[in-house]
C-alpha cells in the first residue's frame, strides 16, 4: 500500500528527497505524512500535505528545512530535507491518513492514530 524510499547516509548540512508510493486504499485517503522515530525515541510527526488541496504542516524542527509535497496523478508522497542536522537520524515512515475535512485535519494531523496505512520505513543517517 505505501512503499517508502530515499533514505541513505548523508553528511551533516546536506540534503536528502525521500518518496513515498501509494497504491490501493493508501491512495485515496485525506492526507500523507511523514513520520520519524531515532534509536531509543519514540515516533514523532514530521510533515503532512493533504492529497487534494496541498495544504501543508510541519513539525516545528521541520520547518524551513523540509518541504513536503504530493503528486496526485502519481498518488506519490515526497519529503525534500535540507540542511540535515544529526540530530535528524532516525528511521522515516510515510502514512496517509483519514480526516474527515480540513477542519479535521488541521487539528489532528499530528496523531499518528489518525494514519491508517503506514510504509516499511526508510533509514536517514546523518553523520557529523
Amino acid at each position: 500500500q505505501l512503499q517508502a524510499s530515499g533514505g541513505g547516509l548523508v553528511q551533516a548540512g546536506g540534503s536528502l528527497r525521500l518518496s513515498c508510493a501509494a497504491s490501493g486504499r493508501a491512495a485515496t485517503t485525506y492526507a500523507i505524512g511523514w513520520f520519524r522515530q531515532a534509536p531509543g525515541k519514540e515516533r514523532e510527526f514530521v510533515a503532512a500535505v493533504t492529497w487534494r488541496s496541498g495544504s501543508r504542516r510541519y513539525a516545528d524542527y521541520a520547518k524551513g528545512r523540509f518541504t513536503i509535497d504530493r503528486d496526485n496523478t502519481l498518488s506519490m508522497g515526497y519529503l525534500e530535507m535540507n540542511s540535515l542536522k544529526t540530530e535528524d537520524t532516525g528511521v522515516f515512515y510515510c502514512a496517509t491518513g483519514s480526516f474527515d475535512n480540513d477542519f479535521d485535519y488541521r487539528r489532528d494531523y499530528t496523531n499518528s492514530r489518525r494514519y491508517v496505512y503506514w510504509g516499511q520505513g526508510t533509514q536517514v543517517t546523518v553523520s557529523s
